[in-house]
């Protein structure tokens, strides 16, 4: 009997042809053997909105040593630190891009508006001006430069992400208060009051790495413990954003998130060597929560940057949940793409 033509295609070749696009369809990958998770500090932030976007899509030669040093590092997952934000997520895209073009793919990617840059109206630094770059939330010109963001291989939750870099200074368990020489908080009460804790951000970041496999990233980049006075508070602001993971993982913004995870970003201290107070990030390291792997370049130096006074040191960190075995690790390095060097950790995430 033949089929009347109703100008519409049969329902068993519709459903033969869902079932081939199906199968052909891109799936997520699943993680199988090592693990790969990086972090770098690019340095590609640029002086004004709009300008990195250009510089990715012209060819600029640091954008590509730094997609390059990726490429080469092949991670699974990177944390980037000092990458202007913009709200469509357009020189992430790029860069993602060029990483791709250079033979190492991240599709999927994760960007929120850093404090970095965001207007406060109020004289955050005490110099009696309005407007400055230190008068804003975080360092910075405009919104959003030096930002955060990341790249991977697998799908990002992000509807589950959590983002806690709105929370104040002031409301910190213990914060380490800045003060003036009266013991008022610095610069004024007003202004440390107003005060997000967070110099970038600090996020919560769970990755789908598929069949049941889920792990959560703890990414941050604090400000460094330099420029400025008696009153340290560039140096007890990094303190306090680095113990933020302890206060967390112990429970103090509510139930704390589930291991597997990874703690990872700038840190800007040192362990050893160099300005800062490191108390905080002694004690993290120490936690049996985390495993340091302790990753060394080839020269089996473990500094993650290079400054010309300041010599070595160590400011970036990859720290695992102490669940997750570590199979390896390692710090990579082009002086062409940024003063910092890319490190990374292997873990078997079975």
């Amino acid at each position: 009997m033949a089929v009347p033509d109703t100008g519409h295609a049969p329902l068993a070749l519709i459903c033969a042809l869902v079932v081939i696009l199906l199968l052909l369809a891109p799936r997520p990958a699943c993680a199988q053997g090592p693990l790969r998770i990086a972090s770098f500090h690019t340095e590609l932030s640029r002086k004004g909105p709009g300008l990195l976007l250009k510089a990715a899509r012209e060819g600029d030669p640091q954008v590509e040593a730094v997609a390059r040093l990726i490429a080469r590092a092949a991670p699974d997952i990177i944390a980037l630190q000092d990458i202007d934000y913009d709200y469509h997520a357009e020189a992430l895209t790029a860069l993602a891009e060029r990483i791709t073009e250079h033979g190492h793919a991240l599709p999927y990617r994760f960007a929120l508006r850093p404090n970095t840059g965001m207007p406060t109206g109020l004289d955050m630094e005490g110099d009696g001006r309005l407007g400055t770059p230190r008068d804003a939330q975080g360092y910075g010109h405009y919104s959003g430069q030096h930002g955060m963001a990341i790249l991977s291989r697998y799908p990002i939750r992000t509807v589950l992400a959590k983002d806690y870099s709105a929370l104040l200074w002031a409301d910190m368990p213990d914060p380490m208060v800045p003060t003036s020489p009266d013991g008022a908080p610095f610069p004024s009460p007003d202004a440390f009051a107003a005060q997000r804790l967070s110099s970038t951000g600090h996020w919560a970041v769970p990755v789908d790495l598929g069949e049941g496999q889920e792990l959560m990233l703890l990414t941050y980049a604090a400000t460094p413990p330099l420029f400025d006075k008696d009153e340290d508070r560039n140096g007890k602001r990094n303190h306090d954003e680095t113990r933020f993971w302890t206060w967390l993982l112990d429970g103090a913004f509510g139930p704390p998130p589930n291991p597997p995870l990874v703690l990872l970003g700038l840190a800007n201290v040192d362990p050893h060597r160099g300005q800062g107070r490191r108390a905080a990030l002694t004690a993290l390291l120490a936690d049996p929560r985390f495993n340091d792997p302790h990753p060394t370049n080839s020269a089996g130096e473990d500094a993650t940057t290079e400054f010309a006074r300041a010599g070595l040191l160590r400011l970036s960190y990859i720290l695992p949940s102490s669940d997750l075995q570590v199979t390896g690790s390692g710090i990579l390095q082009d002086p062409a793409a940024s003063r910092h060097r890319l490190v990374y950790v292997d873990l078997d995430p079975r």
